[in-house]
């Protein structure tokens, strides 16, 4: 698992991936990227380049 110091907002991954802060959470909602960790208040916390991996086997995986 990615170091606490590593793991930044939603708003942040977003930002770093140039997509929407509302696409991301959709994506996780639906189960197509895991959050690094979720919150005791439900926030999703996000290791970056875990979520780049995660978005790098989506775009190739057979469909």
């Amino acid at each position: 698992m990615a170091d606490e110091d590593r793991l930044v907002t939603t708003g942040e991954a977003a930002r770093a991936l140039r997509v929407a802060p509302r696409s991301l959470s959709r994506w996780a909602k639906d189960g197509l990227v895991k959050p690094t960790m979720v919150s005791p208040g439900g926030r999703y916390l996000w290791d970056v380049e875990e979520l780049r991996e995660q978005l790098l086997r989506l775009r190739t995986r057979p469909e």
